[in-house]
């Protein structure tokens, strides 16, 4: 596994350190999966996971890909925080070449694998409908959760929550709602495309993909 990251251009690793820095608001102990077989670089994170092992419950991945200046071989799962760190200590070295932190326990989400082909283009939705269904989420939520509630009950609080089906005619999880907004993917102005592939429901736009299990659980 190659450990060593050489980046086309200083504005790759400007927008791979915007990208970490938004998913580690969303998971402050977060984890950021690396995969590279080519010059093609995906990273993925999962701002809402159900922590099971074998990938039972909502899992909400992020991803986002940059290219590379050579080939590597990479499938790794770093610390973000740690990575970030790496990433902006080769920006204030003027550098593009970023050298990885050591990798962390493989945890749950990790071992999710969203389908690679068989997307098909279903639709598109508003932006700004993407925000709202966000933010009203994030509302349920807080509303939900008194501060005394524990921390296992606020977590399956959360997942049923962000679980939920939003637009009869999308049928995705809130959840994807919140990561395409809390990642930094969304655009205003500019439609977010709806892919679908073997129970699965993919958002994208250009800034990056929110993938996760059709949910058919409406409020």
């Amino acid at each position: 596994m190659d450990n060593n990251l050489l980046f086309l251009d200083s504005s790759d690793l400007a927008d791979l350190s915007a990208f970490l820095k938004k998913a580690l608001r969303l998971d402050a102990n977060g984890a950021v999966k690396l995969r590279a077989f080519g010059e093609v670089l995906a990273a993925y994170v999962s701002p809402i996971y159900a922590g099971s092992l074998v990938g039972d419950g909502l899992t909400v991945i992020g991803l986002r890909t940059l290219n590379m200046a050579s080939k590597i071989e990479l499938d790794g799962l770093f610390s973000i925080e740690e990575l970030l760190a790496a990433v902006n200590k080769g920006i204030d070295e003027n550098t593009l070449e970023v050298t990885t932190p050591g990798t962390v326990a493989r945890i749950g989400w990790a071992g999710v694998t969203p389908p690679r082909q068989g997307w098909k283009l279903s639709g598109e939705v508003d932006s700004q409908q993407v925000t709202d269904w966000a933010k009203l989420g994030i509302a349920e939520v807080a509303r939900a959760l008194p501060e005394s509630v524990g921390s296992a009950i606020a977590a399956r609080v959360r997942l049923q929550i962000w679980g939920k089906a939003v637009g009869i005619e999308h049928n995705f999880p809130a959840g994807s709602a919140f990561a395409m907004a809390g990642l930094g993917f969304l655009q205003k102005g500019v439609p977010v495309k709806v892919y679908r592939a073997h129970g699965w429901i993919r958002l994208s736009s250009d800034f990056g993909h929110v993938l996760a299990k059709e949910s058919f659980k409406f409020s």
